[in-house]
C-alpha cells in the first residue's frame, strides 16, 4: 500500500491520494501551524480511520447474518494526552443502527468487527490506546 501527498499551497494543505484510487483527500494542519481549515487533520484521519474500518467490518458480518439494516452511522470521539507529542489515550466509538435487527447478533458483531477484525484498532491498541465502544438502536 503507498500514498501520495501533494502540497497545495504556501502553508499545511495537501491533497492525499492512493495508488488504489482516483479519490483525494483533503488535509490541513491546525491554524497555530498555518493551517486554513481546507481539510481535516492528521489525527482526525486517525479517528476516521478506525471508524471507517469498525464500521465497514461490522455491517459485513450483520449482512451475513441476514440483519436489515436501514441506516448505520459511528461517531469517534478521542482523548489526547496533555505533553508532546499528543497522542490518543482513548478512543470511543458509537455505533447508531436502525433496522430489524436482533440486538444480541448487533453486540456480538460489533466485538468481532472492532476488537477482531480492524486491522486500525489492533494498531492503536498496540501502541496502548484504550478503545471502547457503544451502540445505540433508533
Amino acid at each position: 500500500m503507498k500514498i501520495h501527498l501533494q502540497r497545495k499551497n504556501d502553508a499545511v494543505h495537501f491533497e492525499g491520494s492512493s495508488e488504489l484510487g482516483n479519490v483525494t483527500v483533503n488535509i490541513d494542519g491546525s491554524e497555530s501551524i498555518g493551517g486554513e481549515g481546507k481539510g481535516v487533520r492528521p489525527m482526525e484521519l486517525v479517528l476516521m480511520a478506525l471508524g471507517s474500518c469498525s464500521v465497514f467490518d461490522l455491517s459485513s458480518i450483520l449482512k451475513k447474518q441476514r440483519q436489515i439494516i436501514e441506516d448505520i452511522q459511528v461517531e469517534v470521539e478521542g482523548k489526547r494526552r496533555e505533553e508532546i507529542p499528543n497522542i490518543f489515550t482513548h478512543i470511543h466509538l458509537t455505533f447508531t443502527l436502525k433496522g430489524q435487527l436482533d440486538e444480541a447478533k448487533v453486540h456480538k458483531a460489533a466485538e468481532l468487527a472492532v476488537k477482531k477484525y480492524c486491522s486500525v484498532h489492533d494498531m492503536l491498541a498496540a501502541g496502548g490506546v484504550e478503545i471502547t465502544y457503544s451502540l445505540k438502536f433508533v
